[in-house]
């Protein structure tokens, strides 16, 4: 199906004028846009703009304030994400929400299987019919397989076959490819080109600009809750993009200073945990980022969350500043100076109930302690003067961490840390998820800190944020360290190389 030409196609679903606020913050200003069948089109904008508002609108969570839907012409109000999705508009987000102890078909016909005769399940049209919706899709998958275990990939692939069940003909997806391997991400797309030349129309929102150019042929991109334009992508160049999103030119995306390397801060020798990593050695010195990359499950995040002390290793030793850690301690990790960012920031960063002035103050309660009382006062004037440093943006100081955008959470979890003055910081995917001009601020705090004396120890799956803020790249494969590469002969082609044992060019 070749795509539509907006003067002469009729869209299938456009959002007209639509605005909407919480409380005193005004999410939408009067945003508008079309999407056409057989179409991709991209929502770009900085975290905070409005991306997350306008699916929510689209997908019947929030109703909008002013302004209407339309749904083949016709005004429509969704009563809720069920309306939404019984009118064919289904949202694929960035975390899939399957039940791990159902089978993939069930998960995909949960709530209405085909019965037989006294209510029975027809289990034999409910396989039928998850198979004919996975060979349309392309996919080889088992409809009887458990839903636990499968990849992110493959989650995201039972929920697209999931929104094909209910008619689907507008599908919005959320930040597909933030946790996929560039492998999963080239399945995806194909599937995703599938479906569009089969008439659906593509709601994508991606940070990665360079999947946004791949797949989509229109843009429309909002900046601070307001529509600045809504165009074809053809002509336009990243730095065009990146222009409208920020309003600004982005100088430079990896703004590495340079720093006098001092003195080992972290030295980790022959760590060890059995059936996970084996024999992993490193150092990591004052004033230098030493990048660690690897494919996904090559075992980086599970050597920091060792290093840290959240879990326990078999064999090998951890020590800062020249001071052996005690394995399994957290806490003696902390007071020796070492700091992680985890991963996942909702799950294991930020308590997501709590107030942003108390998130940022969690990781060194001493800092506001008096007499065992917390004094709200220091803990405010220290959120403050944080929040300030990172600019972190928000409406107030005891707003719900969980209101916040995912870019103002990712900086809120590094406050948190740097707070605590640590001596090491472990960054475990540091802009996953965030936009282009976030990403820009994360890196020029990151390579701040290393001028400053701090050692950073930096995993990240983005291999040109690898090659661009590492001194130093370690390579993990298959739990252990493959190579050390030093930043002068750091490629793309000698990481992969060291990350799969074969000496291709490609992404992480």
């Amino acid at each position: 199906m070749t795509n539509p030409d907006p003067e002469a196609a009729a869209p299938v679903l456009v959002l007209e004028g639509v605005s909407k606020s919480f409380g005193a913050v005004r999410a939408l200003r009067s945003v508008s846009l079309s999407l056409f069948a057989g179409e991709a089109h991209a929502v770009a904008g900085e975290n905070g703009a409005g991306k997350s508002t306008l699916i929510k609108v689209l997908a019947g969570v929030h109703r909008p304030d002013e302004g209407s839907v339309l749904l083949d012409g016709t005004p429509v109000e969704f009563g809720g994400p069920a309306a939404a999705r019984d009118a064919g508009v289904a949202v694929i987000y960035q975390e899939p929400t399957l039940f791990p102890d159902l089978s993939v078909a069930e998960n995909i016909f949960m709530g209405r299987q085909p019965t037989r005769s006294f209510g029975r399940v027809d289990h034999r049209a409910v396989r039928e019919a998850v198979a004919a919706l996975f060979a349309r899709l392309g996919v080889a998958m088992d409809p009887e397989r458990p839903a636990r275990g499968l990849s992110i990939a493959d989650q995201q692939l039972v929920e697209i076959a999931k929104a094909l069940s209910f008619d689907a003909r507008v599908l919005i997806m959320d930040e597909p490819t933030a946790a996929l391997t560039g492998s999963e991400v080239a399945r995806l797309f194909t599937v995703v080109r599938a479906l569009r030349e089969q008439g659906a129309a593509i709601l994508f929102i991606s940070h990665r600009l360079s999947e946004v150019f791949e797949l989509c042929q229109r843009v429309t991109t909002l900046r601070d809750g307001t529509l600045v334009a809504s165009e074809p992508l053809a002509g336009l160049t990243e730095a065009d993009l990146v222009r409208r999103m920020v309003g600004r030119t982005l100088d430079e995306l990896y703004p590495k200073q340079e720093a006098e390397v001092g003195e080992v801060a972290l030295d980790v020798s022959r760590l060890t945990r059995e059936g996970v990593f084996t024999d992993v050695s490193f150092q990591v010195r004052t004033g230098e980022i030493v990048g660690l990359a690897g494919l996904v499950g090559a075992g980086r995040s599970e050597v920091a969350r060792a290093v840290f002390g959240i879990d326990r290793f078999d064999a090998g030793h951890v020590a800062v500043g020249g001071r052996r850690l005690k394995p399994g301690s957290p806490s003696l990790a902390m007071a020796a100076g070492l700091a992680l960012v985890p991963e996942d920031r909702r799950a294991q960063g930020l308590i997501m109930q709590m107030s942003v002035e108390r998130n940022i103050g969690l990781a060194d309660l001493r800092a506001t302690t008096t007499a065992g009382l917390v004094s709200r006062r220091a803990e405010r004037d220290r959120a403050v003067d944080w929040a300030a440093k990172l600019q972190v943006k928000y409406a107030r100081l005891s707003d719900l961490v969980g209101t916040l955008s995912g870019g103002n959470q990712q900086k809120l979890v590094l406050a948190k840390w740097l707070a605590t003055g640590p001596r090491v910081l472990i960054v475990d995917e540091p802009t996953r998820g965030i936009d282009v001009g976030t990403k820009a601020e994360v890196h020029r705090l990151l390579s701040q800190l290393a001028a400053d004396g701090v050692a950073v120890l930096m995993i990240s799956s983005d291999l040109p944020e690898i090659l661009g803020m590492a001194d130093r790249v370690l390579v993990m494969r298959e739990g252990r360290i493959s190579a050390e590469i030093s930043r002068a002969d750091a490629t793309e082609q000698t990481v992969v190389a060291a990350a799969t044992g074969a000496a291709v060019g490609g992404a992480l």
